[in-house]
């Protein structure tokens, strides 16, 4: 009876072990597991978009966060959408000193002055050389007019020229719309590969650039409005007087958010400026 308990007490022993051996072993597995999702989750891209909202910033709180989340649904993007508030002369956005880490900036705002530490975070994003892209309203995102601006706030309306390469030089009617169509010789370019539609229709208005567009932008679309003799470049590309890449559209209607072509263009510009594969 004694060695009869002695075996079996060793083989408890032995069991006991190996419980401890395989629970380490999970236990490694496991932190492996949550490390590598955490690298996975470190090493995607990470995207600000900074927008506004009033009766004339065609509802960009209503479709980029949409857009947003199909980025973040189709494709490996964080995004972070921040919605600021306050008059337009004396905005405040939420914390920006995400725009340190983050690897593209997308801006759909209008006419806003900011505290001079926030314009001065967005500044010194642009001027490391980081990608820039811009939505319709984004060529006066800084412009303010018909206000006062508070002292310890600024504009910014170099903003304009200096990283979106060209002015606003005005705006087409609105009844007509824009016909939206592919600059011939930008066809091939990759933002435009597998668009399905060449020429399509947008409710939205034509901005006008006139000639003030940098002659090193590279136009991909032009809007012509017949009734107004308008043929205006409304989508481009270029390296802005920081050396970084800014893709520029200012096809950014709300009814333009639900055409799967401009959604195609814009995802494949995010793609482009931050080299990712689309």
């Amino acid at each position: 009876m004694k060695r009869f308990s002695f075996l079996r007490a060793m083989r408890y022993v032995k069991n006991f072990y190996m419980v401890q051996i395989l629970a380490s072993v999970l236990v490694i597995l496991i932190g492996c597991q949550s490390k590598s999702e955490m690298d996975s989750t470190d090493n995607m891209s990470t995207i600000v978009f900074l927008i506004s909202e009033d009766p004339n910033n065609y509802e960009a709180h209503v479709t980029i966060p949409e857009f947003a989340r199909q980025l973040e649904e189709n494709f490996r993007f964080k995004t972070q959408v921040l919605l600021g508030n306050g008059p337009q002369h004396a905005y405040e956005f939420p914390d920006l000193s995400v725009l340190a880490d983050a690897d593209l900036l997308v801006v759909f705002c209008r006419r806003l002055a900011l505290s001079e530490k926030q314009m001065q975070q967005i500044k010194d994003y642009i001027s490391s050389g980081k990608p820039v892209m811009g939505i319709r309203t984004a060529n006066h995102a800084f412009s303010v007019r018909d206000a006062e601006i508070p002292e310890g706030f600024t504009d910014w309306w170099d903003f304009v020229p200096e990283v979106l390469g060209s002015n606003n030089k005005g705006y087409g009617p609105v009844d007509p719309g824009t016909d939206i169509y592919i600059e011939s010789t930008s066809a091939n370019h990759p933002i435009l590969q597998g668009i399905d539609e060449t020429f399509w229709h947008s409710t939205g208005n034509v901005y006008i650039v006139d000639n003030t567009l940098d002659e090193k932008a590279t136009v991909l679309l032009r809007g012509r409005v017949e009734e107004a003799g308008l043929d205006e470049p409304v989508v481009w590309v270029w390296e802005n007087v920081y050396g970084g890449k800014v893709f520029y559209s200012s096809v950014g209607h709300p009814e333009d958010f639900n055409n799967k072509d401009n959604i195609k263009i814009l995802n494949q510009a995010i793609a482009w400026l931050i080299q990712q594969t689309y």
